[in-house]
């Protein structure tokens, strides 16, 4: 898979968004009142809408952009959305960046 390096520089334009990307790189030092194991199923939205203090559909827009620039990956369980860093993209990403600068 390859990373689309603008869209993934579109995402990280915005503080919020890389301050979310950051707090998922040690999610249960970050979101230490997870129930699940954060760092295998993800952080739930909810959680990371809590911490952000943004509405949930802020949130939400800024998780889906992380999510199209391939940098974080999803998974619903039940009626809860998990979110994490993808590790292998986001070092994609910095490989394309260091090529192209």
């Amino acid at each position: 898979m390859t990373i689309d390096v603008n869209e993934a520089l579109k995402a990280l334009a915005n503080p919020m968004r890389l301050t979310i990307l950051n707090w998922l790189k040690e999610p249960r030092t970050a979101f230490p009142g997870q129930e699940v194991d954060p760092e295998t199923v993800g952080v739930c939205v909810s959680i990371i809408q809590e911490r952000t203090g943004l509405s949930q559909s802020t949130t939400s827009l800024y998780l889906a952009a992380l999510q199209r620039a391939q940098l974080v990956t999803s998974q619903r369980i039940g009626p809860w959305t998990y979110y994490k860093r993808h590790d292998e993209n986001i070092d994609a990403f910095l490989k394309a960046l260091q090529e192209r600068i």
